[in-house]
């Protein structure tokens, strides 16, 4: 195992425990033995489309049994951020019932008038209308927040624009940068943390990129390691000025690991 004792664990899901929904091979042992041993974890994910409950029945389709409450999104991140920022505050959003659902639990009014904040979050269909409708909304004084700053994200067919991209859109027309909560920005490692009361002295972060997982695991102050099973080789790891603690096949080394101590 790594030097440090890791007592807990954070991971993001697409290209760590899953690849196009399929689960990848060992991770229902690495995930087992988490569970049978009572180690607190958080599966992590910048997509803001679905809730908890949600993104667990997807992943239990694809043969990974995880609690709805081990899953954080940036969705999550970003209610949270705006509950501490402006209490009981109202924001225009574009995203799905995963951003939606996180600002109405944190308090938060849904308006097209005269909002606090416009929230960009991930969706399947996004409207010139209301992207056109944020835009005025920024011009009159409304803050800009994104979930996200991916510009693009996976489907079978290649990729599909993102957050980031309708958020350079919408930066372009307002000459405003949003704020973005999710990866790399390590608030939302922070957040996680916080949900699960564990320390960055004693957690590690497992992802699959170097310029999301890895930088926000390494600026939260955790260990980090790095799985081959997504976008990431160990040549093209060499590449960035900042390495990962640890580098691994995938999460079933991991898996052998915590099953051997």
């Amino acid at each position: 195992m790594s030097k440090r004792e890791i007592k807990s664990w954070l991971m993001d899901m697409d290209g760590v425990l899953v690849h196009e929904e399929e689960a990848i091979p060992g991770a229902d042992r690495f995930i087992a033995a988490l569970r049978d041993r009572e180690i607190p974890f958080l599966v992590l994910t910048n997509n803001s489309i679905y809730t908890r409950r949600d993104l667990a029945a997807r992943l239990r389709a694809s043969g990974l049994d995880i609690p709805e409450e081990s899953i954080w999104t940036s969705a999550l991140a970003t209610a949270g951020f705006l509950r501490d920022q402006r209490p009981g505050g109202s924001a225009f959003v574009i995203g799905e019932a995963g951003l939606t659902t996180a600002l109405h639990q944190e308090g938060y009014t849904l308006t097209e008038r005269d909002p606090d904040y416009v929230v960009l979050g991930e969706t399947r269909t996004y409207s010139f209308e209301r992207i056109t409708q944020a835009i005025r909304l920024i011009e009159n004084g409304a803050r800009f927040i994104a979930t996200n700053p991916d510009a693009t994200g996976p489907s079978p067919d290649g990729s599909l624009p993102a957050t980031g991209a309708v958020a350079a859109l919408i930066t372009r027309a307002t000459q405003r940068e949003p704020y973005y909560v999710g990866k790399p920005n390590p608030l939302m490692m922070r957040s996680a943390l916080n949900a699960i009361d564990a320390h960055s002295e004693t957690t590690a972060m497992i992802g699959d990129r170097m310029d999301t997982d890895v930088v926000s695991g390494l600026e939260a102050g955790l260990e980090t390691v790095l799985v081959l099973t997504g976008v990431s080789t160990r040549e093209s790891a060499e590449l960035f000025p900042f390495r990962p603690s640890r580098i691994l096949d995938s999460v079933a080394d991991l898996a052998d690991e915590i099953t051997s101590a």
